[in-house]
Order: C-alpha cells, then structure tokens, then sequence
C-alpha cells in the first residue's frame, strides 16, 4: 500500500524547507504554512521516494528528499504523464494532478547533477491542485484515483 513518508513547506520564497509530522492542506491555501500554496495548478508539489533514490543513485549521492523542495513525499507510487488528471487521495485530501515538476536550477545549485538525474520520467514529481482540504499526516495510505 502506498504511504505518505514526508511533508514539508517554506514559509518564504527560497527559505529552507521545514518538514512536519502532520499538517491541514486547504484549497484556499495549500500547504498550510507554505508561501506557494495559493490556488492554481501548482499549489502542491509531490515526489515519489523511488524516484527521488533513483536520481540520487544517478549523481552518486544520497540526499535528503526536502532537497527536491517538494511537499508531499509518497512511497509506491511513481508518475507519468499519463497521471495528468488522476487524483491522490490522502484521508479526505483530494489533489489533482496538473502536470510534471520541472527541476529547475536551484537543484543544480544544491548538488551538480542533480537537476539532470530529476528530468527523466517524472522523477521530479507531480504538481497538484487541491480539490478537497483535510488534515494529512505523515504514515497516510495514499491512493491514486485514475481519472
């Protein structure tokens, strides 16, 4: 079964991500607490821990997933861009999956490499629009609804 392993935000743009055992997630909001969470097509970020390992083999290193900068960190479920569309549930959160979360330069910043290892098949994880709030924390079934 699929399970949330981690939750994380940042209170302001490029601040260190500060990581919580549980948290509330609002369509209003996001991410309570994270500066990112207004509504749109990526107000929630999530990552497979299978492919956050896999880039990691990739560069040689083995860095803590909050380096990737995402929110959510899920165990068992991988993404595609045929996930577009399908809906993570999480207790009674429901998020959208909007479309891929582009590794940008801040991961070649946090380690040479990185950015590249990130850009194959997902592995940067999914951007989500939340549909329906509730408080999540960390140890959750996760499941995908496809859409």
């Amino acid at each position: 079964m699929a399970t949330l392993k981690g939750i994380a935000y940042r209170n302001k743009k490029k601040a260190e991500m500060m990581e919580t055992s549980a948290v509330q997630v609002t369509p209003e909001r996001g991410v309570e607490g994270c500066y990112r969470g207004k509504p749109g097509i990526r107000q929630v970020t999530v990552m497979s821990m299978e492919d956050w390992q896999r880039a990691c083999a990739d560069i040689n290193e083995e860095l803590h997933w909050t380096t990737r900068r995402a929110n959510l960190l899920v165990e068992d479920i991988g993404f595609s861009a045929a996930s577009v569309g399908d809906v993570i549930q999480i207790g009674d959160l429901r998020l959208e999956i909007t479309r891929e979360t582009d590794p940008c330069s801040r991961m070649e910043q946090a380690r040479k490499g990185l950015m590249k290892a990130l850009a194959p098949d997902w592995r940067g994880g999914a951007c989500c629009r939340v549909l329906a709030g509730g408080e999540i924390k960390v140890g959750d079934p996760v499941e995908i609804i496809k859409r």
